[in-house]
């Protein structure tokens, strides 16, 4: 029997959203309002402090390149490389500053301090009058502070300080997915790394149930911030029927890196089973008698997943709301437009490729540039996901024209000429292209895999012959010694 989930509420990551998106070039004027006042409204409600001055402050802010502020100097140019992790690069500038207000931050300063006095004394007296358990609950409720208001040093030192002196395999899991939601939070990759093979290590010693499903949604998001789509697509799709992870993400944006990590690194009949006829991405990407299929429990969409979304079968997927999938959401989820990822992923396996390019301009435009843990990789994803397309096609053929295929996906002959020009420089694609004669023919060379087969094992026999023949008179010439 596991227990319930601790310490999965903070830190906040819909923070850390919002700080993206304010130094995120493509990002609307507007959209950067609303994330600078849910920051602002962030770091007074919780009392932030630590957070506001890394973010905030004149001189050592990672934001405030203005620097408002009449006693101090202006900030001078630059970014610390702790921040790159946190802002949509590292050089990007923030159109909307986060005004420094001293006596706002020694208000919330003075309160924090307040704070820690109380829980100091609550551990000071449990140590006197109660128990270890009592002890330990002080202790974990000034980690939980610490990361509630932002200061990562102390928050990972604070549960570090309560792992060592818990025996619970339940509670020490839950201490080091918060350790790695803090790493998430502030973009330490190395951070996350180190405790999700931690964590694994934890719950193969002997972890309940949920906290494997939790562990997969955590690994997956891991290797979708270090691009290892291949990695994270069945983690991310197998999380799907059994989300509860939503201290790390909504359902939706799950859905969103599931589809787009299986699209890019799934084969062909992986990419139908666990993507196009999925139930659970059908009652979501789907249209008419799919989705309701899905919806009604006629497809078998795994544990948990034949009570939800019963909302959205009579609408259309333009404004799909899952805040219902789970048993504790924090809070209703914004409507997502999912129409360019269902378009997406049937252009590229029905072969529509007049469509494709089109779906994955807005992909990128609508998702891509707007996630955190997706901006930074756009650029090979959307390169991936042309060539995917390219080989998909040319592999039903042994010779194609070069403009014959330019009109298929809708583009120039010449974009096309230098894009396939480089994947086959990079021998991605098996093939050449001849513009000697006529318009362009793209004439395909598909590998002999028997008579690669059959070149190793001669290549490999030759090797082994030739080591016997020197071991051979190695052995020779120390018998003629001996002799």
């Amino acid at each position: 029997m596991g227990s319930d989930p601790q310490y999965a509420k903070y830190p906040l990551l819909p923070v850390a959203q919002h700080i993206f998106t304010l130094t995120n070039p493509s990002a609307p004027k507007s959209v950067q309002q609303t994330s600078l006042k849910s920051i602002q409204d962030a770091i007074t409600e919780h009392k932030m402090a630590p957070l506001y001055r890394y973010l905030s402050h004149p001189i050592e802010g990672i934001l405030n390149t203005s620097g408002v502020s009449s006693s101090s100097p202006a900030k001078p140019t630059g970014r610390k490389p702790s921040a790159v992790g946190l802002v949509a690069s590292r050089h990007s500038k923030p159109s909307l500053d986060l005004p420094w207000d001293e006596a706002l931050f020694e208000k919330l300063k003075k309160e924090n301090d307040e704070e820690l006095e109380g829980y100091k004394k609550e551990e000071e007296e449990a140590e006197e009058k109660a128990g270890e358990t009592e002890v330990q609950a002080a202790r974990g409720k000034r980690a939980e502070f610490y990361a509630r208001v932002g200061d990562k040093d102390r928050a990972i030192a604070a549960y570090e300080e309560v792992f060592e002196k818990t025996g619970v395999l339940g509670t020490k899991i839950d201490l080091v997915l918060a350790i790695i939601r803090m790493g998430l939070f502030y973009g330490d990759k190395l951070l996350v790394k180190k405790h999700v093979d931690r964590a694994k290590t934890l719950v193969e010693s002997g972890g309940d149930w949920d906290r494997r499903n939790r562990l997969k949604a955590y690994q997956g998001l891991y290797f979708l911030t270090v691009r290892s789509y291949n990695l994270a697509a069945p983690l991310l799709l197998d999380s799907l029927s059994t989300f509860t992870s939503y201290e790390l993400c909504s359902y939706s944006s799950l859905v969103v890196y599931s589809v787009l990590a299986g699209s890019v690194s799934l084969k062909r009949v992986d990419f139908k089973s666990k993507v196009v006829d999925a139930p659970e991405i059908k009652a979501i990407l789907g249209d008419g008698e799919d989705k309701l299929s899905a919806l009604s429990g006629a497809l078998s969409a795994g544990p948990g997943a034949d009570e939800e979304m019963t909302d959205a079968a009579s609408g259309t997927k333009t404004a799909v709301n899952l805040s219902t999938l789970g048993s504790e959401v924090p809070e209703a989820e914004v409507a997502i437009d999912f129409s360019p990822l269902a378009q997406l992923v049937s252009s590229l396996y029905t072969g529509n490729y007049s469509s494709f390019f089109g779906a994955l301009a807005s992909v990128e435009v609508k998702f891509l540039t707007k996630d955190r843990y997706l901006f930074e990789h756009r650029g090979w994803f959307v390169r991936e996901m042309r060539l995917r397309a390219y080989q998909q096609l040319l592999q039903s053929y042994r010779v194609v024209g070069l403009e014959s295929m330019a009109n298929d996906f809708g583009v120039s002959v010449d974009f096309l000429d230098r894009d396939l020009a480089k994947f086959i420089a990079a021998e991605r694609i098996p093939c050449t292209i001849d513009r000697v004669t006529g318009k362009g023919i793209i004439e395909t060379n598909r590998p002999d895999d028997k008579n690669k087969q059959y070149n190793d094992v001669v290549k490999q026999g030759d090797q082994l012959i030739t080591k016997l023949q020197k071991y051979g008179q190695a052995v020779r010439l120390r018998g003629s010694e001996r002799a």
